[in-house]
């Protein structure tokens, strides 16, 4: 049997990823209400993989109608956890993270000061989560060397960090994430391999799969 017959798969649609975001939109907005948002995507051979980027898109049209904040803003990064196997369509998971794109030089003055919700499709085993966040938090502790002392506890206080992703897999994380992190998710998933919309070539098949995996679940 193949590795790839091992591995259950569910197939999530557009709509799917639309109606979770829209539906706790509210309670980021209520609890948290972002200035910024940060999504995490894979940057390979100069082509960017959706992941958190698409799910950023659509949470900043509910939150800008909500908060009517005309300006909110999101900002990418690349991470990648994951690494080929050969003969499956699969990944398996890396040892580590790999940062292929970040903010720039001057990410903790875009940061220092803001709430910052970071995006991501999927919290698989927390590695990525841990990653970007704690690598933020550096980059704003670099930036609060550029203030006097007597401010930095406040700004400290005033730059807060949250997170959302689509899905959680209801499974033992590798990861924790910093102490205070808020932290949302769409929905609670067993550990699937999921199959999102934008790594399909032919999205009406993908549909039909979905509504199959929908059927063959309430069966």
């Amino acid at each position: 049997m193949s590795t790839e017959s091992q591995v259950k798969h569910w197939h999530v649609t557009y709509n799917n990823i639309h109606n979770h975001i829209r539906k706790i939109t509210p309670k980021i907005a209520q609890d948290f209400n972002p200035d910024l948002l940060v999504a995490i995507g894979t940057h390979s051979l100069l082509v960017f993989f959706l992941r958190g980027f698409f799910p950023a898109r659509v949470m900043r049209t509910f939150l800008r109608e909500i908060t009517s904040n005309k300006t909110l803003q999101i900002q990418a990064i690349g991470l990648s956890l994951y690494e080929p196997v050969a003969g499956v369509t699969e990944d398996k998971i890396g040892e580590q993270v790999i940062r292929t794109q970040w903010l720039g030089a001057e990410a903790g003055k875009m940061l220092l000061g803001k709430r910052i919700l970071i995006v991501d499709e999927v919290d698989d085993t927390r590695k990525t989560l841990r990653y970007a966040l704690t690598e933020l938090q550096k980059d704003v502790e670099t930036e609060l060397l550029n203030h006097p002392e007597i401010d930095r506890d406040a700004l400290r206080a005033s730059t807060k960090f949250g997170t959302f992703v689509v899905h959680n897999k209801n499974k033992p994380k590798l990861a924790e994430l910093p102490e205070g992190t808020l932290y949302y998710s769409g929905e609670e998933v067993a550990d699937v391999w999921l199959d999102y919309p934008w790594e399909s070539i032919n999205i009406e098949e993908h549909d039909r799969l979905a509504a199959l995996d929908v059927q063959s679940a309430a069966a």
